[in-house]
């Protein structure tokens, strides 16, 4: 769940996979991913998530959005465009509930050849968020040329805080450069009340993390979002 930077109002989801192994369990992305780029089955798996994430959205109550992870495998085939088009049309979730998210050190691995697939599909009023930001040594000068809506402070610098003096300076700059940017900032990894506190001091228009809930699966849902309030103005979108 993503929540507003009172900590208490739900904006919306982020997708997350789990493969379900009968004898290892839950395996992580990090884990399986790789291997899925490597055989050529991220292409069905991320359609995949892609129209699942979009068709579940669409039943939830407005103006809750869900977010999506992009793998840079997806970029390659040509044909993401039209994906996420025919997911948006099938399900029938507005293009401004759904994000898409990739993560920095993807776009700047091949930004002349992934920043016009970004740029159409912003264009379509799908918001673009770059995940894990402040892990893949972009300058200001190139993020503020990536067509985008939202940067994601990595869960690395949110951990320890506000004791990590490092961290806590490296977390300040980048709200205010998303700031300056007029980009919605989304901390990712909050873990205790201390670290929400001070995000909320430092206006981070958004908060994910296990301080507000754990992942949770379909059947988890209806009681999450009655226990949470929804709230009706997206303070990034102000």
């Amino acid at each position: 769940p993503l929540h507003g930077s009172d900590g208490k109002a739900l904006m919306g989801y982020e997708a997350l996979l789990r493969w379900q192994h009968p004898d290892r369990g839950n395996v992580t992305p990090a884990q399986f991913i790789p291997l899925a780029e490597e055989t050529g089955l991220i292409d069905d798996i991320g359609l995949w998530v892609l129209r699942r994430a979009c068709t579940d959205a669409a039943s939830w109550p407005p103006p809750l959005t869900v977010a999506v992870n992009l793998s840079a495998a997806q970029f390659t085939r040509g044909n993401l465009v039209e994906q996420v088009s025919q997911a948006l049309a099938d399900s029938g979730l507005p293009a401004g509930r759904l994000e898409l998210e990739i993560t920095e050190s993807t776009v700047m691995h091949n930004p002349k050849r992934l920043v016009p697939i970004l740029s159409k599909l912003k264009k379509m009023g799908i918001r673009m968020a770059i995940d894990d930001f402040g892990t893949g040594y972009s300058s200001l000068a190139q993020i503020k040329n990536f067509p985008i809506n939202t940067l994601k402070v990595d869960r690395s610098f949110i951990r320890n805080l506000p004791q990590d003096t490092d961290n806590k300076a490296i977390t300040e700059a980048v709200i205010f450069m998303g700031k300056s940017l007029k980009l919605k900032v989304v901390a990712e990894g909050v873990e205790t009340r201390e670290q929400a506190k001070f995000l909320k001091d430092q206006i981070c228009d958004e908060m994910q993390g296990f301080y507000f809930s754990k992942p949770i699966g379909p059947d988890g849902f209806a009681d999450l979002l009655r226990e949470n309030s929804v709230s009706g103005t997206d303070p990034g979108r102000q």
